[in-house]
């Protein structure tokens, strides 16, 4: 899945599920869309076993969501990470740290409103995904520079797979 060259490609949309729920919606999504080719990135193996829609709805297109709000550290999650990234931020909160939690659900369009805001209202910012650097996060912080995100020192960290070969395996 390059997404360099995908986001090249006029009107395209990239979507990253979390979990089996917004998988469904992301895929009603899709067969909604008319206005360009559209992809969803999810990966082989088990999901997080969350329930299923009855009936799946098409969703905002660029437009991600705030699983949780805090103050202090905003984590930026891309697709399958979400999971993660909510055990990690109740790890922190246990030791007093706030954190808000944002599922990014587009790789492309991304919701720049959604990072505008948790760039301008948190000192520390991280970006989780998937994929090797040079994907989602260069993107973002592209974006980031441009808009003057990072001219006042905002903590930006990136987590993102080592950018060599991965064996398919199972995620557990």
């Amino acid at each position: 899945f390059d997404l360099a060259y995908l986001s090249c490609l006029p009107n395209m949309v990239i979507m990253c599920p979390s979990d089996e729920a917004e998988l469904a919606h992301m895929m009603a999504t899709a067969a909604a869309y008319d206005d360009g080719p559209s992809a969803v990135r999810y990966p082989r193996g088990t999901g997080t076993g969350s329930g299923l829609p009855d009936i799946p709805e098409p969703l905002q297109i660029g437009k991600g969501r705030v699983l949780r709000q805090g103050t202090d550290l905003a984590i930026l999650s891309l697709g399958t990470m979400a999971q993660t990234c909510s055990d990690v931020a109740d790890r922190l909160e246990q030791d007093g740290i706030s954190v808000t939690l944002a599922d990014a659900r587009f790789a492309k369009p991304f919701d720049a409103e959604l990072v505008r805001d948790l760039a301008t209202t948190h000192d520390a910012f991280m970006i989780v995904e998937e994929s090797s650097p040079g994907g989602f996060s260069a993107h973002l912080l592209q974006f980031m520079a441009a808009e003057g995100l990072l001219d006042k020192g905002l903590k930006l960290r990136v987590a993102s797979l080592p950018d060599e070969y991965i064996d398919h395996a199972d995620r557990g």
